[in-house]
């Protein structure tokens, strides 16, 4: 589970959020691509290539492709709070 206390510094407000790439539970980002390449309206990458919530999912549609991308990361580093 993604660590919502550690939440990457450019994600938009919202229920949907990346993790800090320096999260001490070891779920921060790894800049894998997973999320940004999957769902690039919703995921993008910071200088680093760590991945941050650009645009919160809104209809059903774009809630099961981010969901797809949560559930996709091999270090939980995507997070939902709805």
């Amino acid at each position: 589970m993604a660590n919502k206390d550690m939440k990457h510094s450019n994600n938009i407000a919202g229920a949907w959020y990346c993790t800090d790439p320096d999260d001490d539970n070891g779920e921060g980002c790894i800049a894998c691509n997973v999320c940004y390449t999957g769902a690039p309206d919703f995921f993008a990458e910071d200088d680093d290539g760590n991945a941050y919530v650009k645009k919160q999912p809104e209809t059903d549609d774009e809630k099961e492709l981010c969901m797809e991308q949560l559930e996709a990361c091999p270090v939980n580093s995507i997070g939902n709070d709805g």
